[in-house]
């Protein structure tokens, strides 16, 4: 009930705060039906989610460093929950001054037959997104099931939020990496922990706040192709082309095993994502991604609520090109006059600017795709300066963020080449882009000449993260690159979706234009209906991993461990280890490394520790790591090296035994440490 309550009241913190911004402009394109309801909706959501969430992280992080409050969570949920019920009921009062809920709702809803429409469509949109991400992780009895296809993503997620839920990560680490600074946006993982701090079960919470953002972002994404398009059926063809990617891959699978004589054996058995290029096995272009990375939906429902508003700059631009009437003024509408870099929303620009800087460590890629498409629309807009007051908020607060919790540099930011195609030359890329997105990106190179002029431009901005993908890299790992695609390629869907329907609903030559609109609409999604496939076949209860929610090892380590201890593991991924939220000295290294952190020093100590036979040195490792606890697995290697209990049960105090005898947990205790 409580974590409930927590998200309506941050529900109605974020609708005060952002309904000034959405609902003060007057509507550029009256010709296009809008209720904005919607996204008021998604953007107080995320709104109220992004300031509440923050108070509660600050409040937290001071009664615990500063007053050394054991949980916090209790003072800190109860001073921010009671400021925004009284927020929420001084708001109610004085809009039942201004007319009521009925008046405010009037002003959101103007057309309400598009309006029944919409409900319908994002009530299957909330059923289907709920239903896809209650599949891959669900709680059955005391056991947590994890889907093959999501696993490995989870565990340092769950142990984030195991991190804050069950113990008081402050100053935060990773814990995965515990002992050194938090270089992964974790706030998601924060919100998640809180829920379920307040009585959400870990999958509910973890689900909740996914659902919820994922279905938020559609309904911003659904928007944006009806304010491009003023046509319901864009809106429900973009979700489809959302949910399932294009590309080539399926087309070559088909052709092969056609050739081959065992197509529909083949079909009818296979459990692997298709892939012909580096790591698209993984699911990295598909609908996994999004079951995966939930803080990703989340991050880019802020992006979505920018892109939304900053897309009327556009529509009045080519407005006003189209009243002067005069080709030559368009190089003076956007550059030479005063007009093109005054600023006309300084506040709202501003506001946008801190909401999107205020997720910096919620999702840092959905910040740089954004501002990378909000940049392709400054080349295209006047008032730019409002862009810039954006971006400058943006991109100072995630610099305080950065300095606040990590140490050293946030990136290693640097030119790279081809991102993660084999054949780096222009061909070799283009084959890429062809395999991976089919027609959504060098389609829509395509449909450029033949698009109203705000398409093109919307279009050209939302090549810019296509493009800093192959040619930056920010991360030691270039492969999480891959978001950036993904970023373009949802918000090219309502370009596409906005096509199709077209095609589908023309006036002239009916049957050649449903015919290409079908042909299109299966070439658009067919790799990702059967990715979707096999999203199906490998998840669910036969093929997930299974975990205790709450073992005696990980109620042990939750009741021993202090929150700024650590202990050396094997490197376990998702495991009742990991969801006790205490600090592994290193876990799965992969995690951590693409994090940026220095993994392969640590896993060289840990291999030494676990195998050497020198007992004064064993005790230097220890003591000069800061190890607390050591965990033995009955004939456990580490990094592939036999691992040996001898030294470290001669050196070290045997504190637990699990119940089958298998693992064993030693203290190294030695007073010289603290």
């Amino acid at each position: 009930m409580l974590a409930f309550l927590y998200i309506l009241l941050a529900l109605g913190t974020g609708t005060a705060i952002i309904s000034p911004i959405l609902l003060g402009n007057e509507d550029p394109a009256p010709d296009r039906p809008v209720n904005r309801i919607w996204v008021l909706i998604s953007g107080g959501a995320a709104a109220g989610i992004l300031v509440s969430t923050w108070c509660l992280y600050l409040l937290s992080w001071v009664l615990k460093v500063h007053s050394g409050v054991s949980q916090p969570l209790y003072i800190a949920n109860a001073v921010v929950m009671g400021g925004e019920a009284v927020l929420v009921i001084f708001l109610s009062i004085r809009l039942k001054k201004q007319g009521g809920a009925a008046a405010f709702l009037r002003r959101l809803v103007t057309d309400r037959d598009l309006f029944r429409k919409e409900c319908l469509l994002y009530a299957a949109l909330l059923i289907f997104i709920a239903a896809t991400f209650c599949y891959v992780l669900f709680v059955r009895g005391n056991t947590l099931y994890a889907g093959l296809t999501v696993f490995s993503d989870y565990a340092p997620h769950l142990a984030m939020v195991r991190s804050f839920s069950r113990s008081a990560n402050y100053p935060t680490m990773y814990p995965h990496f515990g002992g050194e600074d938090i270089k992964y946006h974790f706030m998601f993982q924060f919100l998640t922990g809180n829920l379920e701090f307040l009585g959400f079960r870990l999958d509910v919470a973890y689900n909740a706040a996914g659902i919820l953002f994922m279905w938020t972002f559609l309904v911003v994404l659904t928007q944006i192709a009806l304010r491009l398009w003023g046509k319901f059926p864009a809106a429900v063809l973009t979700s489809l082309l959302f949910f399932f990617r294009s590309g080539l891959t399926f087309f070559r699978f088909l052709y092969e095993h056609l050739a081959a004589g065992d197509l529909l054996e083949t079909l009818a058995g296979n459990r692997i994502f298709l892939g012909y290029t580096t790591n698209e096995n993984w699911g990295l272009w598909n609908y996994n991604v999004y079951l995966n990375q939930r803080h990703l939906a989340f991050g880019l429902t802020v992006a979505g609520v920018l892109v939304w508003f900053f897309l009327d700059y556009l529509i009045r631009a080519e407005q006003s090109e189209e009243t002067d009437g005069q080709a030559e003024s368009r190089l003076k509408l956007l550059y030479l006059s005063l007009d093109a870099w005054l600023p006309a929303h300084p506040r709202e620009a501003i506001l946008l600017g801190t909401l999107l800087g205020m997720t910096a460590f919620w999702n840092g890629a959905a910040v740089i795709g954004c501002l990378l498409i909000l940049l392709g629309f400054t080349f295209f807009s006047r008032h730019k300066l409002d862009y810039a007051l954006t971006a400058g908020c943006a991109v100072f607060l995630s610099y305080v963020q950065t300095r606040f919790f990590i140490r050293g540099s946030a990136v290693s930011a640097g030119f790279y080449w081809g991102f993660i195609s084999e054949d780096k030359s222009l061909s070799g890329i283009g084959m890429f882009l062809l395999y991976i997105s089919g027609l959504t990106i060098l389609g829509a190179i395509l449909l450029l000449p033949v698009l109203k002029r705000e398409r093109q431009t919307y279009l050209t901005a939302v090549f810019f993260p296509v493009f800093f993908t192959f040619t930056m890299s920010l991360t030691p790992d270039v492969t999480v690159n891959q978001k950036y695609i993904m970023i373009a390629c949802a918000f090219m869907a309502p370009v596409w979706g906005g096509v199709l329907a077209r095609l589908f609903t023309a006036s002239r030559r009916k049957a050649v234009a449903r015919t290409a609109a079908v042909i299109l609409t299966v070439a658009l999604t067919a790799t990702g209906i059967y990715d979707f496939v096999v999203i199906l076949r490998d998840n669910g209860p036969s093929y997930s991993i299974t975990v205790p929610l709450d073992s005696d090892l990980t109620d042990w380590l939750d009741g021993t461990m202090r929150p700024d201890q650590l202990i050396l593991t094997p490197w376990y991924s998702l495991c009742d280890v990991t969801l006790s939220g205490k600090m592994l000295y290193m876990g799965w290294p992969y995690y951590a490394w693409s994090a940026g952190y220095n993994t392969d020093y640590r896993g060289r100590t840990g291999e030494l520790i676990y195998t050497t036979d020198d007992e004064e040195l064993f005790r230097q490792l220890v003591y000069r790591e800061q190890i607390d606890y050591i965990l033995f697995e009955d004939d456990m290697t580490f990094n592939d090296a036999p691992a040996r209990e001898d030294v470290i049960a001669a050196v070290c105090r045997l504190l637990y035994t699990s119940e089958d005898g298998r693992i064993r947990i030693y203290e190294t205790d030695f007073p010289s440490f603290y």
